[in-house]
């Protein structure tokens, strides 16, 4: 999610109360009645399989059921977006070297006051050779954060792969716009100086690094999937959905495309500030110790606010917390 400060805590009273009366829908529905006024109202025989969908995916079927009786709407690529969400990535694929156009480089004074940077970079599959999984935990709502993938290449950087939410110039992020095909899904390809950097020295919010137990081979097959998708997304142009096609569940399935189930379906995909505990459950994290070590050794805010204006960034915040 591109803001990670909105969090439920912060939505107007009416869409929290449209959220409740969603919630108690899907209650009624799994007791298998609703109450209207002191009538109690059985469901037919014809809603059975309805009811039986509901109580597989409660969320996910409601959602759906209101999203169907919303005017029908395209995704598209032609609006006005915001100027540091206007320029989509794309890449060029020749057999072992792949080259990334428009990877973003902001440089920030405020969340609202910035330079907009892009450049290109050619990279060799050969020099992909780590990859580090990125949780953000939104400030008032821990249970959920934005995620991200940052890949590690032989010379030091790191370029950013993240599913974002694509704003129109006078839009700001909604929870439940978000499940209203209001937003665009954009993929940024960015540096750590950017994407980490606004988070820990602009939104003053915690970021945790996780370095991934796995081999250059690995990161390159992941980096292959990720550009993958960048590139379906500057073709095909997609909604962002905050249950079904966020930032966490692009991850999950970008990679269980190159290795079914390597993630199984888990409730923590759906909340992803618990994202880090499942990695860590599924055995893909590399630095050793228990979850709550692993997490607090994890955390770069202080090392990135010490070298924010390093130009070796990413080198900088991973030898600061040796």
């Amino acid at each position: 999610m591109a803001f990670d400060a909105n969090t439920a805590d912060s939505l107007p009273m009416r869409e929290r109360r449209s959220l409740g009366a969603a919630w108690c829908c899907i209650v009624g529905l799994l007791l298998g009645s609703f109450s209207v006024g002191c009538k109690v109202v059985k469901p037919r025989d014809d809603d059975r399989s309805a009811l039986a969908k509901l109580a597989a995916n409660p969320v996910t079927y409601i959602v759906e059921d209101l999203r169907s009786r919303l005017p029908a709407k395209e995704p598209t690529h032609a609006r006005l977006w915001r100027s540091d969400l206007a320029v989509l990535p794309y890449a060029e694929i020749e057999s072992d070297r792949v080259v990334l156009h428009n990877i973003r480089d902001c440089e920030y004074r405020t969340e609202e006051d910035y330079d907009v940077r892009h450049f290109d970079r050619q990279v060799f599959l050969k020099d992909v050779q780590s990859l580090d999984f990125i949780v953000v935990p939104f400030k008032n709502t821990p249970a959920l954060a934005h995620t991200m993938l940052s890949f590690g290449l032989a010379d030091g950087q790191h370029l950013v792969f993240s599913a974002e939410a694509r704003l129109e110039q006078h839009e700001t992020y909604s929870a439940v716009a978000s499940a209203s095909k209001e937003f665009e899904l954009m993929w940024i390809v960015g540096t750590e100086r950017d994407l980490v950097r606004l988070r820990t020295e602009v939104r003053n919010v915690d970021v945790y690094i996780y370095p991934l137990k796995i081999s250059p081979v690995q990161a390159q097959s992941v980096f292959l999937g990720a550009v993958a998708r960048v590139n379906a997304i500057a073709r095909t142009p997609e909604f962002y959905d905050l249950l079904t096609n966020n930032c966490t569940t692009n991850i999950v399935d970008m990679v269980n495309s190159l290795k079914p189930d390597a993630i199984p379906s888990d409730i923590r995909v759906l909340l992803p500030g618990h994202s880090d505990r499942l990695a860590y459950d599924l055995g893909l994290l590399a630095m050793p110790g228990t979850f709550e070590q692993v997490k607090a050794a994890s955390r770069i805010n202080l090392a990135a606010h010490l070298n924010a204006q390093d130009p070796n960034f990413s080198q900088a915040i991973r030898q600061s917390r040796r």
